[in-house]
């Protein structure tokens, strides 16, 4: 009778007041020009992006096209390196992890180069890199400038600047079209006076052909493969329309002028796609006519409302807080977040929007968001631009699920596929093993060695790689999908299953060799090393992999014998956590000495996210030395690192530490946006995450955070407001994914639930709400 009256009391709730509306705008706003590149608004469609600066006298507009990718596709496997693999793990079974190291280094790392530290412009790894710069040098009256605002809508996905020159108001309108792979730029004043501009595109090297044509520019370039030759082509088209419009080529200027407003539509794509990229963009200029700009634009806002509409969230802060530029307002959260709410919600919208704006699904030979999203600045981007797969390149996609954009997830699944291909010649390579392996980063040329020094570069991340094969399934419950993965799961775990060893003191066994990802402990004997035998990460990793394959042959009825045998190993690999004399989890299986005690890297608490093992509800003990481990490890550290830590926190439940923790991911990057002296990690103005420098995975992570702190989905249940600060007392969310296929629409008032509707799956679903277990009726 209790479960009947509440399933019923709560019906009547949704349809009478869970209606929800946005109330602040999401608008990032500024009255000031940016100066640097981390000031530019980023606009994206997945394929083609652009950062305008908004200058009003002398613009440059950063050009990226995300499969602006040097290098070519190699083998730097070391086919001899198994012969030396039996003689390292006996060195780390004698306490030899130092000599064991140095063998590594010498016998067991890649033969290929530039994979470490941004050094993969000319060789074969590759380095992803900026298209070029548009320059737009605008012709006004002598006349000061006033009134001068440029902002980001996230909601239409529309960048403006705007200003008063004498006279004369001018807006310019910036987007990248989620119809058209076609950049935008609308130059447009309330005067019907001719508007000149001086266009050129500028890019530093590898330019094959620049041309200037009677309405626009053509540039044809080709990237080098790092062998000495050429690999990937580059176009990019330029068209500018407008009434009477009058060209005059200087050099490599096109000035234009035209009465009233001007337009200009910028395209770009490569060779890696297959097709001939000149034919390609001249196809898609000729399809925009002068009478579709206004048609173009509202199919550009349709298509990416669609997406973008799917979740909205409300914590009714204070409308003042509108009116402050968003360089101050991130200083002020900084300062107090409980007086901006807001900004929260828009960090957390940004969050979306960028992975939006930095990833085409539906594209052919889709690629997923790198080390910077599709943004870019330099030809050297740092850390080659590329996928680091000990956490960042998995942090762009931790919030894609829960975020209600499940499809954003397959450019990175289809990464996976790829990977697992070659990595199949890795684990030949290394360790004579069945199955595939990855190591810590990849490329669109499909690397999958180790990297060039065993203290970074020995970490596996095949396991980790299915965790988001797993989690898409658990997500969207799609069988067909998993049919597909279960033998990509499978080869992961044949791998681990082949190259376990037996660690001699405790019995269980382990991956060998291995490191917690790029950190490091002192040994008995003093000296400082990284390379062991079952690093806790491994641990967690392998089991939730071998796990997972038990549940999918289950599912899917397949009664794979390899399957039937992981349910002993379970029994024989290591458990998810061990517990030190500290009170911490441990993150070798020996209690080493710290190095580093605040080190940037969390791994051994990948059991609390993304994995499940610890949980307040499952698993108290455990949670408990979670918390002592994060309090030893501070709140600090790299943007990302901050990001995770908002994730630790909402998963420990502790909605208030989450808070405090975004805060300190927000704060300001510079000491003084007059120097732009850095101060390190935090956020840049234009809301970037600040490693530093840039890179776009604190900002995923920050989104994935904020979504886990108001729902969790990963015990078995659906728990509402799990995390939720005080200072959120009230809200409102529409939209969120559970796993099993539900969408979760709630408001809730003094910190509890008053309205709940639950969408999809099959039948009652368990909740839990304020320490309640309670069955859902799923209508």
């Amino acid at each position: 009778m209790g479960n009947r009256i509440l399933t019923f009391f709560v019906v009547c709730i949704c349809q009478t007041t869970l209606l929800f509306a946005q109330q602040s705008p999401l608008v990032l706003w500024y009255n000031k020009p940016a100066n640097i590149w981390e000031e530019t608004l980023p606009l994206g469609n997945g394929r083609i992006g652009i950062m305008p600066d908004g200058n009003p006298t002398k613009e440059k507009i950063v050009l990226n096209e995300i499969s602006m990718w040097s290098g070519s596709p190699e083998d730097p496997n070391n086919y001899t390196a198994y012969k030396n693999v039996d003689a390292i793990q006996a060195l780390l079974k004698a306490g030899k992890n130092d000599d064991a190291e140095k063998l590594v280094n010498e016998t067991f790392v890649t033969k290929g180069k530039g994979s470490g530290f941004g050094n993969g412009a000319n060789v074969p790894y590759g380095c992803y890199q900026l298209l070029g710069d548009l320059l737009l040098d605008y012709k006004l009256s002598s006349s000061p400038i006033e009134d001068y605002t440029r902002s980001l809508d996230l909601a239409t996905a529309t960048a403006q600047t705007s200003f008063r020159s004498g006279n004369t108001k001018i807006q310019r309108t910036y987007y990248t079209s989620f119809d058209k792979n076609v950049a935008v730029i609308e130059l447009n004043q309330n005067s019907k006076a001719r508007q000149t501009v001086g266009i050129s595109f500028e890019r530093k090297e590898n330019i094959d052909r620049y041309t200037l044509l009677d309405d626009g520019i053509l540039v044809e370039g080709s990237l080098p493969d790092g062998k000495g030759g050429k690999n990937l082509k580059f176009v990019g088209l330029l068209k500018v329309q407008g009434r009477n419009l009058a060209v005059n080529k200087k050099g490599k200027i096109l000035e234009v002028s035209a009465l009233g407003d001007l337009s200009i539509y910028l395209t770009a794509t490569t060779s890696y796609y297959g097709s001939d990229p000149l034919t390609t963009v001249q196809a898609t200029i000729a399809a925009i006519k002068p009478s579709n700009g206004t048609k173009m634009y509202r199919n550009h806002v349709d298509t990416y409302q669609k997406i973008f509409n799917r979740v909205g969230l409300n914590l009714f802060g204070n409308r003042a807080n509108d009116r402050i530029p968003m360089n101050e307002r991130i200083a002020n959260f900084y300062k107090n977040p409980i007086q901006d709410p807001d900004l929260a919600v828009i960090y957390y919208q940004y969050g979306r929007y960028l992975n939006i704006s930095s990833s085409a699904p539906k594209s052919i030979n889709s690629l997923p968001p790198n080390l910077q999203g599709l943004w870019a600045n330099q030809i050297n981007t740092p850390w080659n631009g590329d996928y680091h797969l000990n956490i960042n390149a998995q942090m762009n996609h931790w919030g894609v699920e829960v975020n209600n954009l499940s499809e954003y997830h397959t450019p990175f699944i289809e990464l996976i596929k790829r990977i697992a291909k070659t990595g199949e010649q890795t684990a030949k390579a290394y360790y004579n093993a069945p199955g595939w392996v990855v190591y810590m980063m990849t490329n669109v040329w499909g690397y999958s060695a180790p990297g060039e020094q065993a203290s970074w570069g020995a970490s596996t991340a095949s396991g980790w790689l299915c965790n988001h094969l797993w989690e898409h399934y658990l997500f969207t419950g799609d069988q067909g999908y998993l049919k597909e993965i279960y033998p990509i799961l499978k080869g992961a775990a044949q791998f681990y299953d082949h190259t376990l060893v037996q660690d001699p003191k405790t019995g269980w066994w382990v991956t060998s060799p291995s490191v917690s990802p790029e950190n490091a402990f002192r040994m008995p004997n003093g000296k400082v090393a990284a390379v062991v035998m079952g690093p806790t990460i491994d641990n967690q990793i392998v089991r939730e992999l071998y796990q997972a394959v038990i549940q999918a042959d289950s599912i899917l009825a397949i009664k794979d014998s390899f399957a039937a045998s992981l349910k002993g190993k379970l029994k024989e690999i290591p458990p998810p956590v061990v517990v030190s004399q500290s009170g911490r989890v441990m993150e070798w299986l020996e209690d080493y000495q710290e190095v580093e005690p605040k080190h940037r890297h969390v791994s051994h608490l990948y059991g609390l996210y993304p994995a499940a093992f610890i949980s307040p509800q499952t698993t108290p003990a455990w949670a408990e030395a979670a918390r002592k481990t994060l309090a030893i490890r501070g709140d600090e550290g790299t943007g990302w690192s901050r990001a995770w830590k908002i994730l630790f926190w909402a998963r420990l439940q502790d909605g208030d530490h989450a808070l405090e923790i975004l805060r300190q991911l927000l704060k300001p990057a510079f000491a003084s946006e007059t120097t732009y002296q850095g101060v390190g990690a935090g956020t840049y103005p234009n809301l970037f995450c600040a490693h530093p420098p840039f890179q776009i995975d604190g900002n995923f992570g920050g989104a994935a955070g904020i979504a886990e702190m108001l729902l969790q989905s990963h015990n078995g249940y659906i728990h509402l407001l799990p995390a939720l600060p005080k200072a959120w007392s009230k809200g409102q969310v529409k939209g969120l994914k559970a796993r099993g296929n539900y969408t979760v629409d709630m408001s809730w008032e003094d910190g509890k639930i008053v309205a709940l509707k639950i969408k999809g799956g099959k039948g009652n679903v368990r909740i839990f709400e304020n320490g309640v277990y309670k069955d859902y009726k799923v209508r």
